[in-house]
């Protein structure tokens, strides 16, 4: 039913990030509202995605 992706911020613009999915060739960058990413996000952090919710990974 629900995927599980993975992701990487590419770049926080203002109340933005730009994730880039790293588990498939995808050359579009996603446009995810911060207040929808977990505490603590940085450029280059890994995220997953998963029952509609973003989780931040080690």
């Amino acid at each position: 039913m629900f995927e599980t992706m993975h992701y990487v911020v590419a770049t926080i613009d203002g109340d933005y990030a730009h994730l880039q999915r790293t588990d498939v060739e995808e050359s579009e960058l996603k446009l995810v509202a911060r207040a929808l990413l977990p505490d603590g996000i940085a450029e280059g952090s890994k995220l997953k995605y998963e029952m509609l919710q973003y989780e931040l990974m080690d």
